[in-house]
């Protein structure tokens, strides 16, 4: 199906969207199919390889654990935090896991076979699970690439997958595949970005379905960083990182204790951003819910600048909830339509181009979607998402102890702060500009290629080898 809007902003639990929650679907589809072959009263024995990044980083970023969870058929976008926790104390004491949620079988983290230094041709994040009977013959075996923001694809499946994509794209009102083309169907029809993205959402849900998923994507959202500030101590992982949210959150409030509780003093709009910035990222770190922005690790960016655009965008002070509402709407269809261009053109996977591919995608999404709730046009819009991608190529994904920790959580902050810079300077230009978005993406694209795999979520360099982890 044409990557939409809700593709790009799934909810899921955390700390890798392309780590966590892609594994867990891949070993959830995994185990309904081998329920649906009638195979699965005969399995004894099963084997999980992971390739690549997925191995060399798989502990700091809870994927054998997902793998197990969605083994016994859970999904990311359904299972709760506490049930995680259940599920995973369970198979931990027992050492046996529930097959497809019936059938007990003896297996554990330490039965996975790791291969790090083995890529396989379509992407580095590869997993293969197979399954055999008592006499060792194989019932079923699959293999799947998490290929970043919670998507999988299946080993040859995949040149089938990019002509259904092409296929369903031609049935939307108006698709596009390049930022020419979307700028070209904004002309053509006297529309916004986000109104484009929002015709064609509609050819497969209602208006209003569109509008109550959208507001609920923002509700969960929200709801990520209120359990966040709710959290103290430190994060999980031995890294002893300390959640400054809390804190941050308490002295924030005591600079408004004068005003009423919902005000939001202007000058603190910054300290404002980067709080929710680390909130979202912190609960993510945590292995909490959150929602892919396009990924996991980039999950703090568009909730911290949509943050910025209902509390300091110039006349919000006197929206009304319906108000607050478009903007939620507006935003998300703006960034959403972004987000495709960099699905369709390049990557949004940290271990395929490095964090330019999430951090750099989240924030030039963020800023389309703040300069078009601050009424710029197409191509001031256009413009906004340039800059704020130009200003993070090459940016490396080199997490300490394989951990999204270190530098991710800061480093949400820092882009959500250029996306916001990035809309005001667009929005101060009249949209014309030396350097399209189409040939920033496929710079990014290029650059993720030639940049060595050390600096591509493999915990084998950068800060990962020079920092202490202890």
């Amino acid at each position: 199906m044409a990557v939409g809007v809700f593709d790009l902003f799934s909810i899921g639990i955390g700390p890798s969207s392309s780590h966590t929650v892609g594994p867990m679907r891949a070993a959830a589809v995994f185990a309904e199919e081998l329920k649906e072959s009638g195979a699965l009263d005969r399995v004894a024995g099963l084997r999980v390889d992971l390739y690549g990044s997925l191995a060399a980083t798989g502990h700091g970023h809870g994927t054998m654990t997902a793998i197990l969870l969605g083994l016994e058929g859970f999904h990311p976008e359904k299972i709760l935090p506490d049930e995680v926790e259940d599920r995973l104390a369970a198979i931990a004491e027992t050492g046996t896991l529930q097959l497809a949620g019936s059938v007990p079988l003896p297996y554990a983290v330490k039965d996975m076979v790791l291969r790090p230094l083995t890529i396989l041709p379509r992407h580095t994040n590869g997993m293969t699970f197979t399954v055999s009977d008592a006499d060792g013959e194989v019932l079923h075996s699959a293999t799947f690439f998490s290929v970043g923001g919670g998507f999988i694809v299946r080993e040859g499946e995949e040149d089938a997958a990019l002509k259904e994509l092409d296929e369903s794209k031609k049935e939307l009102p108006l698709p596009f595949r390049t930022a020419a083309e979307l700028l070209g169907r904004c002309q053509s029809k006297g529309l916004s970005i986000g109104e484009v993205m929002f015709v064609n959402e509609r050819a497969s849900r209602s208006e209003q379905e569109i509008r109550d998923g959208l507001l609920h994507i923002y509700s969960v959202m929200e709801s990520c960083v209120q359990v966040s500030l709710k959290r103290e101590g430190l994060l999980p992982g031995g890294l002893r990182v300390r959640r400054r949210a809390p804190d941050w959150h308490e002295r924030l409030l005591k600079e408004s204790r004068d005003h009423d509780p919902d005000y939001r003093d202007p000058k603190y709009w910054q300290e404002w951003v980067n709080l929710i910035a680390l909130a979202v990222n912190e609960e993510n770190a945590s292995g909490g819910r959150v929602v892919t922005a396009p990924t996991n690790g980039a999950a703090g960016i568009i909730p911290a600048v949509l943050y910025y655009a209902l509390h300091f965008a110039p006349g919000m002070d006197k929206a009304t909830q319906e108000d607050r509402d478009d903007v939620v709407v507006k935003f998300l269809l703006t960034a959403g339509a972004i987000g495709v261009l960099y699905k369709e053109q390049a990557s949004i996977s940290g271990a395929e181009v490095g964090c330019q591919g999430e951090v750099g995608s989240a924030s030039s999404m963020a800023a389309a979607g703040l300069a078009e709730v601050m009424g710029g046009t197409p191509a001031q819009v256009e413009n906004a998402a340039e800059i704020a991608m130009e200003h993070n190529l090459g940016l490396t994904c080199d997490p300490i102890g394989g951990l999204v920790q270190v530098p991710c959580i800061e480093r949400n902050a820092i882009a959500a702060a250029k996306a916001i810079n990035a809309a005001k300077m667009a929005l101060w230009g009249d949209g014309s500009h030396r350097v399209s978005l189409d040939e920033v993406i496929v710079t990014m694209r290029e650059t993720g290629r030639d940049m060595s795999s050390k600096y591509k979520e493999t915990a084998m360099g950068g800060l990962a080898v020079n920092v202490v982890e202890c």
